[in-house]
């Protein structure tokens, strides 16, 4: 049924837990997995930050990297058949949502954010919930 997932992942321990569950539950199905991290630049609007734009981005792509490279070796401890994909400058949830088109289910971790911090964050999960076409399996965790 589920023979190719897409999980993203932004580095954080929600994203780690949401990978962990979401391997084992590949593993039993036997399905590849796609671990995808989206840049965004978030000093792009704003024009006092351009000297620090390129650094700034760069230190992000590391980030992105060193994280797609942790959960492609939890998945290789696994046996479960994983790639990685980073997609650079975009928004999460539009990246997930063009990235699903290839994948029969995503799996994703929320931190299940209320109130302020839901407003000032935002949600990438509710963004990729709303939009979506695929099934979605989301993992709640009280990480930060």
């Amino acid at each position: 049924m589920y023979k190719h997932i897409l999980m993203p992942t932004d580095g954080s321990k929600c994203s780690e837990e949401a990978i962990k569950q979401g391997l084992a539950f590949a593993k039993e199905l036997d399905a590849q997995v796609t671990f995808l991290y989206a840049v965004e630049d978030p000093a792009y609007d704003i024009a006092r930050a351009a000297p620090y734009r390129k650094p700034f981005h760069d230190y992000l792509t590391q980030e992105a990297e060193a994280s797609l490279n942790k959960a492609k070796r939890l998945a290789d401890e696994l046996g479960v058949a994983a790639t990685t994909r980073l997609v650079d400058h975009q928004q999460p949830a539009r990246a997930i949502h063009e990235a699903e088109k290839d994948y029969d289910l995503i799996v994703m971790g929320t931190h299940g954010r209320r109130g302020f911090n839901r407003f000032a964050f935002g949600s990438v999960a509710e963004g990729v919930l709303r939009r979506s076409e695929k099934p979605c399996l989301v993992i709640h965790s009280s990480s930060a």
